[in-house]
């Protein structure tokens, strides 16, 4: 599972998640009153099968043998099952237990979320919130990269227009950067209505061009 480090407040607690949206249970543990382990959780036999629904909905390879076998023993006094044994036993992809620089115990979102309840409820509910704005954040800047992105690729077909069809071959330097200012000015005006000097005028706060705040329409 490949990672890379995001990280979220939740009650004073910072709190990984990965990548592919994996969120560190070692992290949420810190927020739990008391001398808790992981393991615990997974003593509990509404947690095992709702871990055990969530894979039969997720994953094809799921070991459900020896989900039987461990969903009979949970309740046992003498029962307990880590996260390493319960992935190998049953082949789960919702629960794993890494080393490493990011290492630790970190489940599928919706397992996390679960995760939160046994905390608190207050705790997975401001986990929910939290995560949503990250997701949120995240969306806005995939929709800005795109947008900037659209505009400097039709921006370059432009100006590789005018370098081929406008620009005859005895023009000096100056002479080739007023036409490209003049024609850049034209393109400005037919797609936003005004020149990048208007545009600075009216957004002199910002920074970046009038490019940067197009839209892909």
């Amino acid at each position: 599972m490949a990672k890379k480090k995001r990280i979220i407040m939740v009650q004073g607690e910072s709190i990984t998640i990965t990548k592919d949206d994996y969120i560190s249970l070692t992290d949420m543990l810190k927020a739990k009153d008391g001398d808790f382990f992981i393991s615990d959780w997974l003593r509990n036999r509404n947690t095992v099968e709702y871990i055990g629904i969530w894979e039969r909905i997720h994953n094809p390879a799921f070991n459900y043998g020896e989900f039987a076998i461990i969903k009979s023993q949970v309740g046992l006094n003498n029962y307990k099952i880590s996260v390493k044994e319960w992935v190998e036993k049953t082949n789960a992809i919702g629960l794993t237990a890494k080393a490493g620089r990011y290492g630790g115990t970190y489940a599928h979102k919706d397992i996390a979320f679960e995760f939160g309840m046994w905390i608190s409820a207050e705790f997975k509910l401001y986990l929910i919130k939290e995560f949503q704005r990250l997701k949120d954040e995240e969306q806005k800047q995939l929709g800005w990269d795109i947008r900037r992105n659209l505009t400097k690729i039709n921006y370059r077909i432009h100006t590789d227009a005018i370098k081929e069809n406008l620009i005859p071959a005895a023009l000096n330097k100056q002479q080739i950067n007023h036409i490209y200012a003049s024609e850049a000015d034209i393109l400005n005006m037919a797609l936003f209505g005004k020149t990048a000097v208007q545009w600075r005028a009216e957004n002199s706060n910002e920074t970046g061009n009038i490019r940067d705040f197009a839209n892909a329409s």
